[in-house]
Order: C-alpha cells, then structure tokens, then sequence
C-alpha cells in the first residue's frame, strides 16, 4: 500500500461527430492546468487532436491522453474517436475508462452514435455521466434532449448541475434510504455524497451537467461534480503486475509503442513481462515507460495501478491482450461490415505492400490484412468510406505510397441450414490421418463452436485436443462465397491416427478437408449484416420515410409518438441502408435522427443475385481443399470429395 495514495481515475469522453467532444476536452486540461491556452477544432491547434489528418478533417480519429488533477486527485482523460468509421478505435479505449462521459448537443440532441456509445458503456458496465453541451446554440432545446434522454436510455439520468430541490426527490426515488433521509427532511450532505457515488458506481445513477464549452460554460460545475462523485479506491502496489493492452503505435522512427492501463501491481523498466503467443505463455523485456500527455511522451520510472502509459520492448502483444499475472484476451463488439481491395502501384512489390498494411494492423486488427494468392489480391476490412480516405492518407504519410482502394463489397457470411457429416483422409506415403466431424447449425450469432462425441478408445486425447486447435487456427470458408463460415456446432464423431506414420500436420489436412467436405454437402445459407433502424421525423414525413425504408427491404413496427415527432424502429439489411444517412438527412433538412446500428448477421434479401455478383469459384480455392489423399501401393492420390465417404477407413 503506497500509503494514503489512491488509484489513477480514467475519465473517457465519448460522442457523437460534431458535438463538441474535443472542445470540452481543451476546456478541462486547461481549466486543471494541464495546458496553458485553449486550442480550437476550427484552428487546427487542439492539445489533443495533434495529427495532421486530425487537424485536416477537423475530427477525432486516434485515442489521445493526458493527465490532470482536481483537488489532489490524479486523473487521465482518454478523448476518443465520435465518427462510426473510427468505433473500433472507441471501443479499445473504452475497456480501460473508469467512467465514461457522453457528450450530447443541446441543438442536435440524440445522434446515431450516441445510442451506440451508451449501448457499449452498458455492456462493459462503466458509470456514466452526460455533459449536455451547445446550450447556447440557438435552436437548443436543453430540456427536451434531456427528456428524450431519460425516455431512449434511462430513468436515472439526473440533471444535477443546477442542485434543485428536484433533484434530491429524484436520487431519494433511487434508493430507500435516501428517501427516508428526504421524506424527515433531513439532507445531510455527507450521506447524499456517499449515497450518489454508490448509486454512479452500481449503475442507477446517471448524472448530467449542462453547459457551453466553446463559451466555457459549465466546465467548472462539471469538474468539481465529477471529483465530488467518483470512487477513489486506495493503490495497492503490491500485488503482482497485471495490465490490458488497448493501443498500439509505432512512432516515426519505427520504434513500437504498446499502450496499456495497469490494472494491478505495478511496472517498471527492464522488467520481463508475460503475453500469450500463439496460445502459449511467452515473455517480453521493457525497455522503457512513457506517460502519454497529448503527442508527447515523458519517461516514466513507475507505472502505478490505474495509470494508463506507453511501453517499448514488447513486439508481440496486440491490443486486447492481457498481460503480465493474468493472460487472455479481449473480444471486442464493434466488426467491420466492408472488404475492398487495395490497389498499388505496379512497381511497388507486393510483399512491400502487405509488409506496410501489416504494420497498420497491428495497430488496427479490424484491418484483417489477407493476401489471395490465387488472385494475386490484397484486401483488408473497413468499417466505412471516411476510414478508407484516412488510410490513405496514412500510408501515404508514413511509407510514401500512393494507394488507391476497389469498390467497397458487404462482408456476407455463410452458414449451414441442417446437421451434415464431413469426411477427411490424409494419407500421402508416409503421412496418416482421419477425422470424421458432424456439421450442426448453431444459434444466430454463436460462432464456430466444437465439441467431442469421439471416444478416447477410438482416438487419443492428444489428437482429439489437435482437431480442435485446428477448427479455431483458421477461418473456415463457404462454398457459396467464399465468405467467413459462421454459426456452426462442429462435432468430432470419429477418426484414426497411425502408430508410426502419423504426423504432427496430418491432422491439420484432415480437419481442414473434412470440414469442407462436409460443406459441398451441406445445405448452404448466405448471411448478410444488419442494421437496426430508428428514424424520427415530423408527422408529415412519416409516410415518405416509411416507404423509403419498405424499398430498402426494411421491416418495421407500427410508427409511434416521440413527443411532437413520429418515431419508426425496425431492421434490414446494411447493403441497402449505407448510403441512406445522406438521402435522409438531405429529405428532413438536418432535422430528422436516424439510427443505424449493426445488429448482427441474417439470412441474405438477395442470396443468387450476391451468388452471381461474387463469382466464387471454389474449385480453384486451394485453400479450402474438399478432396482427400489416400495411399495405394506405396503412392498417395486424390479422391474427389464425393467419393470420399465410399473411401474412408472408419467406419
């Protein structure tokens, strides 16, 4: 214990695009003394959006940091990205806030993102706090987007910024104590402050402050309310070292820069520290520690529990990794939905290019970096348009090369629509294995999934463990497509090995064919992502909307009153919606909301048309092979997957 000290405390902002995030952010570094002058968007001189991309677009693209006190607490305040093309880059920084704060315009009030924001800080259960900002804009209606607020997300966003009597009835309605104290009118401030920070803390609790921060109006309210409200928990340094890895960078020079929260213990330079490679533990040393303030790094000799920093030394670790006394990983919810391939110039070598792509999928894994061999094709995953441009100019800046991109293709998936079994034999002279796999749907959104039927007489345990290894070492794909292979239970039910001819990767070659084969029976089903809609328009626009929506292959509830505007919720598919925001927001002058949030993967609107668009061969896929390799007469040769089952040895 370092004695009366208390933990770091990261304060996430999150937000929809242009609601004035990063202006809020300039105001609370320099109200805290952070930074000696305020920086504006439109000036291109924030302390935080420093890069030139994010002074060009005037936007939030990379997840920056500094810290600040308020009234002897240490604080880190983590800006993040507010335009859906970047939520991945959102979604990594919010796993290691301790409270988040959501960032709402007064004039524009519920945006598209917002609900994705509030839906992911639910998720990863983080206490919230909102900032209503713009209140000065003419068109603002504070109070309406604060009832819209509490109606959309939660009964217990509670404005507290003006400390009216209203506002003790509404946190004595949250907690039965509370309402006793209220009801002997007896508001003792000690127990209400006690009682808040609990109630921020579980989650029942959702306080709002008000204010302008162009004008700095309300920044200072806001500060002394969040101090007065957060937990500060005491820092125990002497537990062993544990972090999660949120952020990858690599500087100019090349050197590369792992960020990480210390949850646990903590760190100092030349320390060897534990990550997963490959599923197995594996170390890496330190070399030096960074506190991050804006684009500047300050060597650090410690890093203390709750502290966010910068590491040099380890190659390995990617973001989502936990390291050190605790090893895993973290899924993340926010998936790319676009694939497009990119197109360099003929004299750049190929292997440069995916060399350099690489590198920017380290510090974005969404990028999802394959080269097609048989194409000769380098394609990667992209959440958007904007986050193509961004690329653009990246690897342009970075590496000087001038890239073009091919039209952006929905990422569709396939799965299966009835339990099929699959055979695969791998016996070239020499080599010997045999696996036998039950193809089952599975539930919308489950994922490869694997189980054992096989008994351990049949097939040892040592070989049962290897088919699983390999159903998750590789995306499995499709016959249809060629696309991800999704929703499907694969269940060993049998197979053989050799005493003395069986190989560490025959079992590889026979899992891989005998999934496949099972595939090119099976009854196969095309998936397409989803949107979840909402729209809400004016009465006389509900009509025009709604037929609208019916064109793009959307269904949708019965229309319902959202105070003096119609509201429509529903779902279709995220090929038709992409390009609608635009006709949308053109039709309803800026004034309408529409939602679009990705909600998962459906049976596809348009599977033959897709079919015929993709031109998926998959006889010339030689990385998803169907055929298997037997052995006569000391000789391996090839049997199609049809005449497999006739061919196999178990029985």
């Amino acid at each position: 214990m370092d004695g009366d000290c208390t933990r770091n405390i990261t304060i996430g902002l999150l937000a929809h695009v242009d609601a004035g995030k990063t202006t809020f952010a300039e105001q609370i570094l320099y109200h805290t003394g952070s930074i000696r002058q305020r920086g504006r968007v439109d000036h291109g001189d924030t302390f935080l959006d420093s890069h030139t991309i994010e002074k060009a677009r005037g936007i939030t693209v990379f997840s920056d940091q500094a810290t600040f006190p308020i009234q002897g607490g240490s604080y880190t305040l983590l800006d993040t990205p507010g335009h859906i093309d970047f939520s991945s880059e959102m979604e990594r920084a919010l796993r290691v806030m301790d409270y988040g704060v959501i960032i709402v315009s007064a004039a524009e009030g519920i945006q598209g993102h917002t609900e994705t924001v509030w839906r992911l800080l639910r998720a990863h259960h983080i206490p919230t706090f909102f900032f209503l900002n713009k209140t000065d804009r003419e068109g603002a209606q504070p109070e309406q987007v604060i009832e819209a607020l509490r109606q959309r997300f939660s009964t217990a966003i509670c404005d507290i910024s003006q400390q009216t009597g209203d506002t003790a009835e509404t946190l004595a309605e949250l907690d039965e104590q509370l309402m006793e104290v209220y009801c002997a009118g007896n508001l003792q401030t000690s127990l209400w402050q006690t009682k808040a920070q609990e109630l921020v803390e579980e989650e029942r609790l959702f306080p709002l402050f008000q204010g302008s921060a162009l004008r700095d109006e309300g920044v200072d309210a806001f500060l002394k309310g969040v101090h007065a409200l957060v937990q500060r928990q005491p820092m125990e340094t002497d537990r062993p070292f544990c972090a999660e890895v949120y952020q990858v960078r690599h500087q100019p020079q090349g050197e590369r820069l792992v960020y990480l929260k210390v949850l646990e213990g903590s760190l100092t330079a030349k320390e060897q520290v534990a990550y997963l490679s490959g599923g197995a533990r594996a170390e890496g040393k330190v070399n030096s520690i960074y506190q991050c303030q804006g684009k500047k790094l300050v060597p650090l000799e410690r890093a203390l529990p709750g502290m966010l920093c910068a590491v040099a030394g380890l190659q390995e670790v990617r973001p989502g990794d936990l390291i050190g006394a605790k090893l895993g990983h973290a899924e993340y919810q926010s998936v790319p939905l676009l694939q497009t391939k990119v197109l360099f110039p003929p004299e750049i070598a190929p292997q440069t290019a995916l060399k350099q792509f690489r590198q920017l999928a380290e510090e974005e894994p969404m990028l999802d970096v394959e080269w097609n061999e048989l194409l000769q094709e380098l394609h990667i995953k992209v959440m958007g348009t904007v986050q193509l441009e961004v690329l653009q100019e990246l690897i342009q800046e970075r590496f000087g090369l001038a890239v073009r991109f091919g039209p952006c293709e929905v990422l569709y998936q396939e799965t299966i629509a009835a339990p099929v079994v699959g055979y695969g034999h791998f016996e070239p002279l020499r080599h010997y294995a045999e696996v036998h796999v039950r193809l089952e749907p599975g539930a919308r959104g489950s994922g490869i999934t694997f189980a054992s039927e096989c008994s351990l007489e049949v097939l040892d345990k040592t070989y049962q463990h290897l088919v699983q290894q390999h159903v998750f070492e590789k995306t499995h794909k499709g016959v249809l497509l060629g696309m991800p292979l999704t929703d499907v239970k694969i269940v060993l039910v049998n197979g053989r090995a050799h005493l003395k001819h069986t190989e560490g990767g025959d079992f590889r070659e026979a899992t891989y064919r005998a999934i496949r084969q099972g595939l090119e029976q099976a009854q196969s089903v095309v998936l397409e992502p989803v949107y979840a809609v909402t729209a809400e328009v004016e009465a006389e626009q509900i009509g025009r909307i709604m037929n609208e929506l019916e064109q793009r292959h959307c269904k949708f509830s019965a229309p319902e009153t959202a105070g003096e505007r119609i509201r429509v919720q529903g779902s279709g598919p995220a090929a038709c919606l992409m390009d609608y925001p635009t006709e949308f927001a053109a039709f309803t002058k800026g004034k309408g909301l529409l939602g679009l949030r990705f909600d998962g993967y459906q049976p596809c609107h348009n599977t033959a048309e897709v079919i015929e668009r993709t031109g998926y061969d998959k006889t010339r896929d030689m990385e998803n092979i169907s055929s298997s390799v037997f052995c006569k007469k000391g000789a391996g040769f090839e049997v199609k997957w049809d005449k497999v089952p006739q061919m196999i040895h178990c029985k």
